[in-house]
């Protein structure tokens, strides 16, 4: 019998799952992502996290026939590595994968896509109709779209298709990215980015009642959404962050004509009442082409994975009728 993996590398979390030839988990790990102080730190963590999702499944890595990757980005794809990932230390400049876990698992059959792609491909090969038109955006430590249309997975030349949180949402540029850029997306509503936001808005209208703890080293995300309907700076700056999010998605909308628009990371996961409620309502009014369904992912925080392991399964394409 032969065995499948999928490995998800995020900014925060390094996961991996072991299947067998019918895509049954047998085995899984989860750590987390190395901060440094080279790539090769977090190449490690990496294979370490494989290893132990293999020995969870009592096998050793060599058992594995295939492997699919999900990782952040941006790619170089000819070497199969992350260069220059804006969610971690500037001292990491490239993370070597494909190379490494193939010669862990003693196989070519190793397949790398951007983590949004792999979270459109694990939305299409769960769901109930395999739809050819559709797109996985991820609200989290950044932002970024799994775009399949047409019944291909957009990949783009060089594996970096579907970075839309760094597309320009505020001509203004009054926030930076953590890619250097200003003015994007996710330099606004990303999980990393939304305390920055508080704070500039805080410092707009220094009349705004809050107890949100601006200046305290631990302020983040959760505060924010945490005090909603108790604080009206956190009220604001939800308010906000619908307005950029509704820009964002209008525009993937209107790109690519997705019949489903699917919703995961931990900002949309965890405040889906204050984070997608919210464009479901903007969007509608805003798109002036079909409106697509927009939901949130049923596979929670495993999409990631769950479509490394389905690419994996599939030759790299992800279509389940290909099994």
């Amino acid at each position: 019998m032969g065995y499948y993996a999928g490995v998800d590398l995020g900014a925060t979390n390094v996961r991996a799952i072991v299947a067998d030839g019918d895509g049954t988990t047998i085995g899984t790990s989860r750590n987390r992502t190395p901060r440094g102080p080279t790539g090769i730190d977090v190449t490690e963590g990496v294979l370490e996290t494989l290893r132990e999702a293999c020995a969870a499944a009592g096998i050793t890595p060599d058992e594995i026939e295939a492997a699919g990757i999900g990782s952040i980005g941006p790619f170089d794809l000819a070497e199969g590595a992350v260069i220059d990932p804006a969610n971690l230390p500037d001292s990491i400049d490239r993370i070597p994968l494909t190379g490494p876990i193939e010669k862990l698992i003693d196989s070519d059959e190793v397949y790398l896509h951007n983590d949004t792609n792999a979270g459109v491909i694990g939305e299409r090969f769960h769901a109930d109709r395999n739809p050819d038109d559709m797109v996985y955006i991820t609200i989290s430590s950044g932002i970024g779209a799994g775009v399949c249309c047409d019944g291909e997975i957009l990949d783009g030349w060089d594996g970096n298709a579907g970075e839309v949180g760094h597309c320009v949402v505020d001509p203004t540029g009054r926030l930076t990215c953590g890619c250097g850029r200003d003015g994007h997306w996710e330099a606004y509503c990303s999980g990393n980015a939304i305390p920055d936001y508080a704070r500039l808005l805080a410092d707009d209208d220094p009349t705004i009642d809050t107890d949100l703890p601006l200046d305290g080293p631990e302020f983040s995300a959760k505060d924010v959404f945490e005090l909603a309907g108790d604080d009206e700076l956190a009220d604001y700056v939800i308010d906000q962050l619908a307005h950029w999010n509704a820009i964002g998605v209008t525009n993937v909308i209107h790109s690519f004509s997705p019949i489903v628009v699917s919703f995961g990371g931990a900002v949309a996961l965890h405040n889906e009442e204050l984070v997608v409620d919210p464009i479901r309502e903007r969007v509608s009014e805003m798109v002036m082409t079909n409106v697509p369904q927009i939901r949130v992912t049923d596979l929670g925080d495993d999409v990631v994975v769950e479509g490394a392991l389905a690419s994996a399964l599939t030759g790299g394409t992800g279509d389940r009728r290909q099994l």
